[in-house]
């Protein structure tokens, strides 16, 4: 259990469990110092072969956590090196429910789907411009509070789009992948995650998964039903050498409509399930058409959507094969880059507060020293947690 440990009862009083999903646990704990609830989570040495087989690992989840100082995206509070020294401890806010639970339980009103779709489209305008994709978007990695408040989770699958990077298909729960991903193209786009919101609108929208297909080809015929048969522009769009083989192997299919599939959805939510559930993803909406859209036109306030103002580098290359101790060399390295980061800012702040109230007071001193009549002393005990 993660109470075991002597480096987390420093600093977190017991736990409840949310789950455990081998090679990692999450509790929630009271963080001692932040004085509140936060989702602490081990992520166990085990992690770290995954990490070295396939270059899919939490290094990268960790760093693009990052990209976390927006409202609508999961924040990183703290990572810490395990007594064994060989596991990590990754502490995140805490968030009481996921999007897949909140369906299942089947308590959302429409204007609850339309706000919960908004803050998405938020966070994905916010890490599309910072040259980040997800890749895994789907109801269980979008978190929700009692207020409807939408954070999106598990970073552990994206990737930088600003470099000449081959992208693996080994991404997002099956149900979930663009038809791009399906067919084996390497060179696709932020156009993956908006097809996850367009699988993710429809569930919300139906109550149940929209293309939970059994195998690759399963789920390409799924979605044939409802796009029909790509064109040869929609074709040469995937980039893929094997898409028009695959396509080739599945048998003819009956289009159906949108509105056959969802009768009582308003117009809205189907027009804008249709432009994010384009075949071609040059076609496809992107976060900002979405915020565009009049399905979420009740919140959309373009002071509130806005981007990142930086691009995200880095450190470790996505595509080059690493050892299980460089990773956790890497990792480790990053632990104490941050640390020293956060320290050195607290103290800046520290000494800005300082300075600030000492200018103050000289400013309100008359000339002989005395305080001016009626004035207060700033303070300068500020706090600098």
């Amino acid at each position: 259990m993660l109470g075991n440990d002597a480096i987390v009862e420093n600093k977190h009083l017991a736990g409840v469990s949310l789950g455990t999903q081998e090679p990692s646990e999450t509790l929630a704990h009271f963080h001692v110092r932040l004085g509140h609830v936060v989702a602490l989570e081990r992520v166990l040495a085990a992690l770290l072969v995954f990490v070295a087989e396939t270059r899919d690992h939490r290094v990268r989840g960790v760093r693009k956590r990052e990209l976390g100082d927006h409202e609508n995206i999961l924040k990183l509070l703290d990572v810490m090196k395990a007594e064994n020294n060989r596991d990590i401890y990754l502490v995140f806010e805490y968030m009481e429910t996921d999007l897949h639970a909140v369906i299942r339980a089947n308590i959302l009103e429409e204007v609850h789907k339309e706000y919960i779709i908004y803050q998405l489209l938020k966070a994905l305008k916010f890490l599309h411009s910072g040259g980040v994709i997800h890749r895994d978007l789907k109801p269980s990695n979008l978190l929700l509070n009692s207020d409807c408040l939408l954070k999106v989770g598990d970073f552990g699958l994206a990737r930088s789009i600003d470099r000449d990077n081959v992208l693996t298909d080994y991404v997002a729960t099956r149900w979930y992948r663009a038809p791009e991903i399906l067919l084996g193209s390497q060179q696709y786009t932020a156009g993956v995650d908006m097809w996850s919101v367009g699988c993710i609108l429809g569930e919300l929208i139906g109550g149940k998964p929209m293309f939970p297909g059994s195998s690759t080809m399963n789920q390409l015929d799924r979605i044939l039903e409802l796009t029909g048969q790509p064109s040869d522009e929609d074709l040469e769009s995937i980039q893929s050498p094997f898409a028009l083989t695959m396509l080739d192997t599945l048998p003819p299919v009956t289009k159906r409509s949108y509105r056959e599939l969802y009768p009582a959805a308003s117009p809205e939510a189907l027009d804008l399930l249709q432009h994010l559930l384009s075949f071609n993803p040059n076609k496809r909406y992107t976060a900002e058409d979405a915020l565009e859209h009049p399905y979420v036109a009740a919140f959309h306030n373009p002071e509130e959507e806005y981007s990142s103002d930086h691009k995200i580098e880095i450190s470790i290359d996505d595509n080059q094969k690493r050892t299980i101790e460089e990773y956790r060399g890497k990792l480790y390295e990053d632990i104490v880059r941050r640390k020293q980061e956060k320290a050195a800012a607290r103290r800046a702040a520290a000494a800005a507060a300082a300075a600030a109230g000492s200018d103050d007071d000289e400013e309100e001193e008359d000339e002989d020293g005395s305080t001016t009549e009626g004035s207060e002393t700033p303070s300068t005990g500020r706090s600098t947690d």
